[in-house]
């Protein structure tokens, strides 16, 4: 199969996150990032970091950024009893070397989390967080309590008690580094422990005592009336498009919306196709073809922002699609940003008579299915989805989402879209979300007037939503719907539901098979 090839790297714009185990090799590192986080307090002892490995090397989790230590997270099992001197640092974490660790305990007990100064708002202590959630549900522990830090209550510690400070923090009228992630985070606060850690001066001394509950826990011997779910949040923009002045009004718009998608906790947010044409509202004035080509030379901006904020707010994203040019050909290009920093594309493969009239676009090479941290997905641009021959390849590679960045003019067009991508979820048992553009952009050809109506959309059957529509945006206002999508669920209407298109196929009469060696279109 013939590939373009590309006029830029990507990589030189992807940012590679990993979270991974601790290492013992990872303790040098640890003590800069210890020195840096918690400058009045005594960083661990290496012997204390290889006790807390032997012990318990699971609940021992770190994060790199572009290969150097970022963030890291301690923790180990007890079995919980309430005369368990929980107020007590030392005995509770065994003064860091965790040797009273219970294997089978029923109870994580979070030691310290740490972020570097420098990545601060990333959310890095989100992912910490949901990996210690992640190992909870992964063994079967009913909970996780920590003694959380309060280094902001120093600054108010002459004018109010440290409860103060936390009911302040609680309802949001002070920010506290750590107290407000662990409440974002899913803690409910069970107490103030007092001399918790003495060295601790940003807290005066004081710690919470806070509670996360594993709603997955299931109790030995009784019998399991929960049903499994696999839940993905998935936020749909539906973007207006309005003249700006430069580059840094259109990344303001844009962080924006994907500054609220980290806020809901969003696993993906889908932008439309081609929302970058607001920046021909400040380019000069040119024939169609040559403004597309031109709007191509802001792909490596374009790639820069979305990287970054994927990552910032632990968000994949799938930032509509943009022009770039490859092989001296104009090609319409789908990115997806995954929130560990990695970047991968789709290429439209039908090109629309406008677009071939007007920018001279020529199709891609094949459907990609992109493998990410909520499962395969797969995306396909606007007129893409009009075409069910690719879903139905893209579905025997496993895809299970497909995302639809569109552009439409009008009613008409929009409609072809949406028709066609609710055709597909019962077709194929899959979910699809669409989002497009609103508003106009006056005097720039072929990107002048837009039409949207960004929706979740799902099979049809009595366990989904209501005429397949998990949820949509009323028509061209700027807005973003959220909606959370259950890929188990999924599974099992497919291999159950009231009727079984993907199974039913009559597969003797005929099949889609995928072209080899198929040259791009122009």
């Amino acid at each position: 199969m013939s590939t373009p090839t590309p006029d830029f790297d990507v990589s030189n714009f992807e940012r590679e996150l990993i979270l991974r185990n601790m290492r013992i090799e990872d303790y040098d590192s640890m003590v800069v990032m210890q020195k840096a986080c918690f400058p009045d307090m005594q960083p661990w002892t290496k012997e204390q970091v290889e006790s807390q490995l032997a012990h318990f090397p699971e609940g021992q989790i770190v994060i790199e950024c572009d290969g150097k230590l970022v963030a890291s997270s301690s923790s180990l099992l007890l079995d919980y009893d309430d005369d368990l001197e929980w107020h007590d640092y030392k005995k509770i974490a065994d003064s860091g070397f965790i040797r009273n660790h219970q294997p089978t305990g029923d109870t994580l007990y979070g030691i310290e989390i740490m972020v570097h100064s420098d990545l601060r708002g990333m959310r890095l202590s989100r992912r910490l967080y949901d990996a210690r959630k992640e190992l909870c549900r992964s063994r079967n522990i009913e909970q996780m309590i920590v003694g959380g830090r309060i280094p902001g209550y120093h600054l108010h510690a002459e004018e109010m008690k440290a409860s103060e400070y936390i009911d302040r923090v609680i309802d949001k009228t002070f920010f506290d580094p750590v107290l407000t992630a662990q409440i974002a985070n899913g803690f409910s606060l069970q107490g103030l422990i007092p001399n918790y850690l003495p060295t601790d001066l940003q807290s005066c001394g004081y710690a919470t005592f806070l509670e996360w509950r594993n709603l997955d826990y299931v109790s030995a011997g009784k019998r399991r009336f929960r049903r499994t779910v696999r839940p993905v949040r998935i936020g749909s923009v539906q973007y207006q498009m309005r003249a700006v002045k430069d580059f840094e009004e259109f990344a303001q718009q844009a962080q924006y919306f994907v500054d609220v998608a980290g806020d809901y906790k969003c696993d993906f947010l889908l932008f439309p196709e081609l929302f970058t044409t607001q920046l021909l509202s400040f380019l000069p004035n040119e024939r169609p073809g040559q403004a597309a080509r031109t709007l191509a030379e802001y792909t490596p901006q374009y790639l820069e922002l979305f990287s970054h904020l994927a990552v910032k707010f632990d968000t994949n994203i799938v930032g509509g699609s943009q022009f770039v040019v490859e092989d001296e050909k104009l090609y319409n290009v789908a990115f997806l940003f995954h929130r560990d920093g990695r970047i991968d594309k789709q290429y439209k493969l039908h090109i629309t008579p406008s677009e071939r009239k007007w920018w001279g676009v020529a199709g891609g090479p094949g459907i990609e299915v992109i493998q990410t941290d909520c499962g395969p997905v797969c995306i396909q641009i606007c007129y893409d989805i009009e075409f069910p021959e690719l879903s139905r390849l893209a579905v025997e590679k496993g895809a299970q989402l497909f995302f639809v960045p569109f552009n439409t003019d009008n009613r008409h067009g929009y409609m072809r879209v949406r028709t066609c991508a609710a055709a597909r979820c019962v077709e194929n048992h899959v979910y699809v979300a669409i989002a497009g553009c609103t508003g106009n952009l006056p005097f720039c050809e072929n990107a002048d007037i837009h039409y949207a109506q960004s929706a979740v959309l799902t099979p049809l059957d009595v366990t989904f939503a209501r005429e397949g529509i998990g949820a949509e945006a009323n028509p061209n206002i700027e807005t973003v719907v959220i909606y959370d999508v259950d890929l188990e669920l999924l599974r099992r209407h497919r291999e159950q539901g009231s009727v079984q298109n993907w199974n039913d196929r009559r597969l003797d009469l005929y099949n889609v098979t995928e072209a080899p060696n198929t040259p791009a279109q122009n």
